[in-house]
């Protein structure tokens, strides 16, 4: 069985549980089987939820679209009853869920398994996973590389095949740039699109959404289909949608006038291979008859990075406060990651009236962006600038992670201020991911589509990012990419 389940998609494993010629808990089992054997040299699952799974897969199924089909959950926002939500946090792995979020109980009545967690960055901070907590998630195409982040479980899990398709969030490019490196599809549907409630009002001061990442572009789509809409509250409603994505998948998109461009927004280097990838898609882009342009939105670089960092910095703080007061522990350096306790550090020094106008440029600069739009159907760039870099690599040095504790404990949040600590941050930050971001400030439909690989043979997404509220477009597009140039057969070695 095993080896056939690989081969499908969820909605191929859900229409063979509906024509009997298998059964959910055959699936559940072969889901399990899977995770046991690839999971310990990747590091993708680190809260298994079996005996749920089987409960459930032995109950009534619905009529979902995905009845009886095997998922995971990135463990960030999504929340189960009576399940932790660690956050890659130490503190909140310990704490419990109340009950299930909105979009969690439409995965559910999609018809959806879910088997497990998955690994995180603390907080969803990084375009890497490693998490002191859990320790890091390797790429199943390289197990020296990264498999992206925030959501860099859930990649490597489907990637590797565990799962079909799991759960991402995307607050600066979290789906998509693991989607990237782990050669999947990732969508990340408009502002709004998917709920966020009911235990949060808005993730990241609105930059962050969740989907799913999957093998299959239908498979996105018909997830979309089943999971949009409001929530009671949703401070970002859409007007709405009343086609369907999956109908979109199959159709051939009418010819686009797609701008195109390899120059980073927030970096400053792209690397060879990726320049190739780009160029090569380019072609395909002008041999499928579309109306390609040189041309891009233009982004005030070091601005732009450093009032995003501002708002992450804010939020990070305010995550380190929460969790310890929802813990009863005051907040110490030893209870987080360096990397997310010295932007916290950062969040506590930063003034009100410094987020403030960080919000409010990046919203002015929102505008700029998306005027550019009027003019053009889609924007293509690369997702990110290099390779999947080698794991540890984007991590703070031994010396800076030493620096970060001793601030902690001397509360020196404005010194690292007054040092320059910020815009060194920003600069580092933005040189891996330096297109993702700015469509999380703008909050328009973007996808990575596994279009490339390298000569080594590791996967270079390529980045389309779509008018406001427009996911149409995408998925068609993303159908007539995955129909010319398909990837299913492409698989990390065993």
């Amino acid at each position: 069985m095993y080896s056939s389940y690989f081969e499908h998609d969820g909605l191929g494993l859900a229409d063979l549980v509906r024509r009997g010629e298998v059964s959910a808990p055959e699936l559940v089992e072969t889901a399990i089987a899977a995770i046991e054997r690839l999971n310990p040299p990747l590091n993708a699952v680190i809260r298994p939820m079996f005996d749920e799974a089987r409960k459930t897969a032995a109950g009534p199924l619905g009529d979902g679209p995905f009845a009886g089909v095997p998922f995971l959950l990135k463990d960030l926002l999504s929340q189960v009853a009576g399940i932790p939500t660690s956050q890659g946090n130490r503190l909140w792995a310990k704490i419990p869920a109340s009950g299930d979020n909105e979009l969690v109980k439409r995965w559910k009545r999609a018809g959806l398994i879910i088997l497990g967690k998955t690994n995180t960055p603390e907080f969803g901070l990084t375009p890497y996973t490693e998490p002191d907590a859990f320790g890091p998630t390797r790429n199943p195409w390289d197990l020296t590389r990264t498999p992206g982040g925030s959501s860099g479980g859930s990649a490597a899990a489907v990637a590797s095949g565990m799962v079909p398709l799991a759960s991402g969030g995307d607050g600066g490019g979290s789906i998509r740039i693991p989607a990237s490196a782990c050669g999947l599809f990732g969508m990340k549907p408009t502002r709004g699109r998917t709920p966020v409630g009911p235990f949060i009002g808005e993730a990241w001061s609105g930059f962050a959404g969740e989907h799913v990442l999957t093998r299959s572009v239908r498979d996105s789509a018909a997830m979309l289909d089943a999971t949009h809409g409001p929530d009671i509250g949703n401070p970002h409603p859409l007007p709405e949608f009343r086609g369907s994505w999956l109908e979109a998948v199959g159709r051939a998109p009418k010819r686009l006038r797609i701008a195109v461009s390899c120059e980073p927004m927030l970096g400053k280097a792209v690397a060879p291979e990726v320049r190739e990838a780009f160029a090569e898609t380019v072609r395909l882009l002008e041999g499928l008859g579309h109306q390609v342009v040189e041309a891009a939105p233009p982004v005030e670089r070091e601005r732009f990075s450093l009032a995003f960092l501002t708002v992450l910095a804010a939020e990070l703080r305010a995550d380190i406060e929460f969790i310890s007061e929802l813990s009863g522990v005051r907040v110490r350096p030893e209870d987080f990651d360096a990397s997310s306790f010295g932007l916290g550090l950062l969040g506590q020094a930063f003034s009100a009236a410094e987020l403030a106008a960080a919000l409010r440029y990046l919203k002015l600069s929102a505008r700029s962006v998306l005027g550019f739009f009027e003019n053009h159907d889609v924007l293509m760039t690369p997702v990110l600038s290099s390779l999947p870099v080698k794991i540890g690599a984007l991590q703070p040095k031994p010396i800076e992670k030493k620096l970060i504790r001793f601030m902690g404990h001397i509360h020196g949040g404005s010194l690292l201020k007054k040092l320059g600590i910020a815009n060194q941050l920003a600069a580092q930050t933005f040189e891996f991911i330096p297109w993702t971001p700015v469509f999380n400030v703008t909050g328009q439909p973007a996808m990575s589509v596994p279009l490339n690989w390298s000569p080594e043979g590791l996967p270079i997404g390529m980045h389309f990012v779509g008018r406001f509220a427009d996911e149409e477009t995408l998925f068609s597009l993303a159908g007539e990419l995955e129909e010319a140039r398909p990837w299913k057969d492409r698989r990390p070695p065993a």
